[in-house]
Order: structure tokens, then C-alpha cells, then sequence
């Protein structure tokens, strides 16, 4: 008997298939684009803000990757020397928009408030960096700074504490979980779990098309080779981009012996975490537990 459907069951069915091909495509070769939107907001990869804006020392640097990409980074340090060595440093990863000029305000608590140097950069193709953004070369872009500070007179003589929000959170992982001997502590923010695994809640029409995802930043499988460093989490409980469930199992899986954190912002949302009460009192805590054991000052 051959087998028939109706008309509009058969175009549905057809229509469907074309959007899910479609959308599988697009995934599949625009996804950089869509993970790494380094040209929002408008302006952000010819225009970046300078710490002198906000009244800070720095270095405007060019570092040269091992794959030959200049990207640019700052480095705020305390200006007596003396006192950085005595001070953490702060290597800061950001999020996915913009560029280390809009981070600034953060850095600035760190440098002030708190006493630290703060080494920035915009990973490759963010800011005035060169380059497209890929999971490989934002990778590396990390290994460069961390040579950078590990080849300094002064900041490598300095504990140094990985700070990474939302993706930088995923390139934080990655750098200490590969480098454990070369730090002192990590601090993730709104971090998930693996970007395939974000993909049915950001966009649930193309869910079963996850596995499409080449761009992974298996968070969830790095931070278990973390074995004895102190991790403090910072978990907005309205995050509307990363589930807040993600940070609760990054913890869960942690192992290690280092002091471990836990800090949940009931209104934080994923963009807007680092404003709510208590965000920086945790991060100033925390600090202060990786110097208790040094000759160094504690923040006041």
C-alpha cells in the first residue's frame, strides 16, 4: 500500500526540516561570530578606554602569541616596586562583548581598593588586538600573559589569582587547571559547564543540533584537574544566560585542598553580578585568605 500524507502535513514536515538544516548551518559556521561578539557594543574593537581615565598607572603593552598574534594588554601595577612584590596580582580575563577598556571600573577596585596589580588584555580580535577569536587561540592568548607576568621582575614575584567572568570564567579554568604550580587562586563568575550545554537554553530551536558546537571550553572536565588551589565562585541567581545550575555543578565537581568559596547573588543577572551588594566583600575575604600566610599587608 504507498503510503500518503496531506499536503500541509507534508509542507510542514518540509518546512521544519529546511529551518533545522538551516539553522544547523548557521551554528555550525557562524558560531564564532555568535559566541565571541567582539564588535558589541558598537565601537569596541576601534575604541578602547584607558586606565588614565580613571586616574591609573599603567603599561599599554603588545604581546606577540606563539602563533604570531599581536594582541594588547594592560598592566596596572602598584608604583613602588616594593609594594608590588608584596601585593597579588590580578590576571583578568573577560567576558565575551566588548573589550578590557569596558572592565576598567572593576579593575580599578582592585587596584585601589584593594591593593593589587591588575594585568588586562583583549583576547584576539577584541579591541585593537589582531586576530578572530577561536577557543585555540583565546587559549593561547592567556599562555601569553601568563609568560608575560611569570618573565616579569616584579609580578613574578607576586601571588597570582586568575579572575574570569562568564567565557573569561571558561578561559580561567583552562589556564590554572594547565598551570596549577604558576598560581595562587581562582575567582570565576557566571561560568558554565560547556558551551554545547549552554546552546538548548540560549537557543532552544536548535538544541539537538548541539553536537555541531567545535567551540567547547569544557569547563566541567578542566576544573577537575584543580587539586590544590582556593576557587571562590560568584553566582548570580537570575543569570538569564548561563543556567545558575552550571556554577552549582563546577562546584560540586571541584576537588581540591585549596579553600573553596561559595557566594550566590539572589538579584545578580548575568551582566550585572559585579554590581550587587557584597560582590566585592567576597572578593576582599578571599584575598585576604591567600595572604594570611604571607609577610604581606592585608587589604583593608
Amino acid at each position: 500500500m504507498s503510503s500518503y500524507l496531506p499536503w500541509y502535513l507534508s509542507y510542514s514536515l518540509g518546512a521544519a526540516a529546511v529551518a533545522i538544516l538551516s539553522g544547523g548551518a548557521l551554528l555550525y559556521h557562524f558560531q564564532c561570530e555568535i559566541i565571541y561578539p567582539a564588535n558589541f557594543p558598537e565601537g569596541s574593537r576601534t575604541h578602547v578606554i584607558k586606565p588614565s581615565q580613571y586616574g591609573l598607572p599603567y603599561e599599554d603593552l603588545t604581546l606577540v602569541t606563539s602563533d604570531e598574534v599581536k594582541i594588547k594588554a594592560y598592566l596596572i601595577k602598584q608604583s613602588d616596586d616594593l609594594v608590588a612584590r608584596k601585593r597579588p596580582t590580578i590576571l583578568f580575563l573577560h567576558a565575551n562583548a566588548g573589550n578590557m577598556g569596558h572592565r576598567l571600573s572593576i579593575a580599578d577596585v582592585f587596584y585601589r581598593q584593594f591593593g593589587c596589580n591588575v594585568f588586562m588584555l583583549s583576547y584576539r580580535g577584541y579591541g585593537l588586538s589582531e586576530g578572530s577569536p577561536t577557543e585555540k587561540g583565546l587559549k593561547i592568548d592567556a599562555k601569553t600573559a601568563l609568560n608575560y607576568i611569570k618573565g616579569h621582575p616584579v609580578l613574578s614575584e607576586t601571588k597570582l589569582i586568575a579572575y574570569g567572568q562568564s567565557i573569561g570564567g571558561a578561559v580561567s579554568i583552562d589556564i590554572v587547571a594547565k598551570n596549577q604550580d604558576q598560581f595562587s587562586g581562582l575567582i570565576i563568575e557566571n561560568t558554565f559547564l560547556s558551551l554545547p550545554k549552554v546552546i538548548p537554553h540560549v537557543l532552544p530551536m536548535i538544541s539537538a543540533l548541539s553536537f555541531l558546537c567545535h567551540q567547547i571550553w569544557n569547563s566541567e572536565q578542566m576544573i577537575q584537574y584543580i587539586s590544590r588551589l582556593p576557587v571562590l565562585f560568584l553566582s548570580g541567581k537570575k543569570d538569564e544566560l548561563v543556567p545558575p545550575a552550571h556554577m552549582m555543578e563546577l562546584h560540586r565537581l571541584l576537588d581540591t585542598t585549596g579553600e573553596v568559596v561559595w557566594r550566590e547573588f539572589p538579584n545578580g543577572t548575568h551582566n550585572d553580578t559585579c554590581l550587587k551588594p557584597g560582590y566585592f566583600e567576597a572578593i576582599k575575604a578571599f584575598l585576604n585568605n591567600i595572604m594570611k600566610d604571607s609577610d604581606n599587608e592585608k587589604i583593608k
